[in-house]
């Protein structure tokens, strides 16, 4: 089963191991250690690697369609956020009448906009089922008329990537509008619980931290899956040879939809579970910006690997925090310097760095077992 194939692969099987042994030691350290203990890891940074965790989802979703489907996407950041919305929609109804004005219906924001009635629209997030399953529908959907669209056209290349970057800043400007019933400027924030358990607690962090890390494995086992297969590699010919793999009587624009929407949908999942840890959703995440942040995670990372995006997600965002804490001004400057010297002197990224030394490596071996037969 295509499933199955990549836990034969030893990348694979490294990477499940250092994700479930990452998330052990965490897990363990906040529990069992005092808080005054060196080694004790707090609620605040456990929150922080959760949010990591779900930017590494994200990154693999833009790795899947970039690195194998050659597609430039730089609007992805519209399907994390519509995840995000999803999941806050169904955070807010169950505010209740623990909101400030006390409605049991209506969030608060409605209120303050003198809403009647809840719009149609929002029916439905009050049960977590429903809410779960637009967290996928709702990107997937956007991603499935969008990109049917757009490669029936047989539009790509940087015009692909322009009309991606206009259909998030479009939706951004529509989110940001009261009339659409979505908090406007302010967006979705002041949730209480999800499930039943209280958000504020520690115990609630350390399981969306956990359930964090579960999702990045099972988005990252899904995507090795689809790159192992048939399909990846029929991906890879449209990256390659769009043209010759038409004439070789492959219906490219169904490729390319499929994948598209697999990956919308698993950078909705990530929208979803950074929302209830972050505790806010708003049209900032709609921004071009952050979309292109992901494309340079990819890149740093190194693209068409999934374990590259990664590693280029960990270590931007963990250098976004350091930087934004120390010189808030000279991050973008930090991040724009950080994509030119990737693209100048690391063409293929961290991994394509790694692989050229254990090749490298595994040469040089060769080499001295051929010079120990010669003697």
């Amino acid at each position: 089963m295509w499933l199955t194939r990549p836990f034969q692969e030893r990348s694979t099987q490294i990477f499940l191991g250092v994700l479930f042994t990452a998330l052990a030691v965490v897990t363990v350290l906040h529990l069992t250690m005092p808080k005054d203990s060196a080694l004790y890891v707090s609620s605040y940074t456990v929150t922080l690697l959760g949010k990591y965790l779900c930017y590494a989802l994200l990154a693999v979703a833009v790795d899947l369609v970039w690195g194998y489907l050659g597609i430039l996407s730089l609007g992805h950041g519209a399907f994390f956020a519509l995840g995000g919305y999803a999941m806050g929609m169904y955070l807010m109804r169950q505010i209740g009448d623990r909101g400030v004005y006390g409605d049991p219906i209506l969030p608060d924001f409605m209120v303050f906009l003198n809403w009647q009635e809840l719009p149609w629209y929002w029916l439905g997030f009050d049960m977590a089922w429903f809410a779960f399953i637009m967290v996928l529908l709702a990107p997937g959907l956007l991603a499935l008329v969008f990109g049917f669209l757009a490669f029936r056209s047989r539009v790509t290349g940087v015009y692909l990537s322009i009309i991606t970057q206009a259909l998030t800043f479009a939706l951004m400007l529509a989110f940001f509008r009261n009339e659409m019933g979505f908090g406007g400027n302010n967006g979705l924030t002041d949730f209480k619980d999800i499930l039943g358990f209280d958000l504020r607690t520690n115990a609630t962090r350390l399981g969306l931290f956990i359930a964090s890390g579960i999702a990045l494995a099972i988005g990252y086992v899904i995507c090795r899956g689809i790159v192992t297969s048939k399909l990846g590699r029929v991906s890879v010919a449209c990256r390659d040879a769009e043209a010759r793999t038409r004439f070789l009587g492959y219906r490219v624009e169904r490729v390319q939809l499929f994948v598209f929407v697999i990956s919308a949908m698993l950078a909705g999942v990530a929208g979803a579970l950074y929302v209830p840890q972050v505790g806010i959703i708003n049209p900032s995440e709609f921004s071009p910006l952050f979309s292109i942040e992901i494309v340079v995670w990819v890149a740093l990372g190194g693209r068409a690997t999934l374990y590259g995006a990664v590693i280029g997600a960990l270590l931007v965002n963990y250098a976004k925090t350091v930087f934004t804490g120390v010189m808030p001004d000279a991050w973008l400057f930090a991040l724009g310097g950080l994509f030119v010297i990737v693209t100048v002197f690391l063409p293929k990224g961290i991994a394509g760095l790694l692989s050229k030394r254990k090749k490298a490596r595994a040469s040089d071996d060769d080499l001295t077992d051929a010079q120990e037969v010669a003697a």
